[in-house]
């Protein structure tokens, strides 16, 4: 495995390169951080409690993101595989004996904590494939195609049966990202487009009723607007309330009247749009792309293969996140349960994102030194 040297050994290092962190992605982060907490101070009904209980989250996932930036890329290397292994006997041991909450079956209670598999193997799956085919001729062969597939298929089967489709698609996604950037054929790409397009009636014969009926609801929201409808309608009213500058903060009306459901978690780009208007949409989207930018430049940057498919599929799979959560708030694409990164109320998957841009900035800042 390639040794890797910090930047800058030798010669003055900023602070950043010193605590192997990317000023720029850090600036990001913390923009769109704390955006969130002036939007989620307002959706939560001026709620000081939740608001510290946010900051309190954050604080933790900025110390994983920290923790993570430490570890050396070819340490991540050689723990890939067992960090695998250990999420697939994870989710194994969630479908056997996990806790059910909300009507999935997603925890793990050991005593002294309880967790979400779920959330390792968003990491662990790309950590994988990357690994596998760092050390193999690309693009890959049909051999090693096959089974980064089935690297893929596996986990994103364990967590749709929880079921939890929105994390599934978020690890195929995240698995995908890593072959494509690995250089898959267009002509495979297609055959694999049609397979997954020929699956589709297979998959709706699976689904639960609820996932059936989201999916109906997201073809007409209007066939019943107090019921499955209810929070697409609402959410599309609050948008388009709000206008080029919005209503102003805290005077959002769908949501501090408790019209608009789930405002401080999946709908909370709802809120945004509402109270800040276009305007303030477009900001946060400016955000984002120097978030998203910046990821690309670190993935570019990487010296060896397994940095560079990893970096590539993690800043590719943020960009999903967003897409997914912004699509099915306006009504672009079904409902699937997904948070708006950075700025939803939660911790568990905020926890994991950030480790995802530590494992980042970590690429970036023990990139070996190249000779004169």
């Amino acid at each position: 495995m390639i040794d890797y040297i910090t930047p800058g050994s030798g010669t003055r290092r900023s602070w950043a390169q010193r605590l192997h962190l990317d000023a720029m992605l850090l600036l990001g982060l913390v923009a769109a951080c704390m955006l969130g907490l002036i939007i989620l101070y307002s959706s939560a009904g001026q709620s000081e409690n939740l608001v510290i209980g946010q900051a309190v989250r954050l604080a933790i996932s900025f110390g994983a993101l920290f923790f993570v930036a430490q570890i050396p890329p070819q340490f991540l290397f050689r723990w890939s595989p067992w960090l695998f292994g250990i999420g697939i006997v994870l989710l194994g041991a969630v479908l056997a004996f996990g806790d059910v909450g909300k009507g999935a079956q997603r925890w793990l209670d050991v005593g002294v904590v309880r967790f979400q598999p779920s959330e390792m193997v968003k990491l662990s799956v790309p950590m994988m494939i990357a690994w596998y085919l760092s050390d193999t001729k690309l693009p890959p062969s049909m051999r090693h195609l096959f089974t980064a597939i089935m690297f893929i298929v596996v986990p994103t089967l364990l967590i749709a049966r929880q079921p939890d489709l929105g994390t599934a698609l978020l690890i195929g996604s995240s698995g995908f990202f890593v072959l494509f950037l690995a250089g898959l054929q267009w002509r495979i790409l297609i055959i694999l487009s049609l397979a997954a397009a020929g699956c589709a009636p297979l998959l709706w014969y699976f689904m639960h009723d609820y996932q059936r009926q989201r999916v109906i609801t997201f073809l007409n929201p209007e066939q019943d607007p107090l019921g499955t409808g209810y929070h697409i309608i609402q959410s599309k009213i609050a948008i388009g309330s709000g206008g080029l500058y919005g209503k102003g903060w805290l005077n959002g009306t769908q949501a501090h009247l408790e019209f608009l459901p789930e405002r401080s978690t999946d709908f909370i780009f709802a809120v945004l749009g509402e109270e800040f208007g276009l305007m303030g949409i477009l900001m946060l989207l400016a955000i984002y792309s120097l978030i998203l930018l910046r990821c690309i430049y670190i993935a570019t940057q990487a010296q060896d293969t397994f940095t560079r498919l990893l970096g590539g599929s993690l800043a590719l799979t943020f960009f999903v996140y967003v897409i997914v959560n912004t699509g099915m708030v306006t009504g672009l694409l079904p409902v699937v349960g997904l948070p708006l990164p950075l700025i939803s109320f939660g911790g568990t998957s905020m926890v994991t994102l950030m480790a995802g841009f530590g494992i980042l900035m970590s690429i970036h800042t023990h990139r070996k030194l190249l000779p004169a």
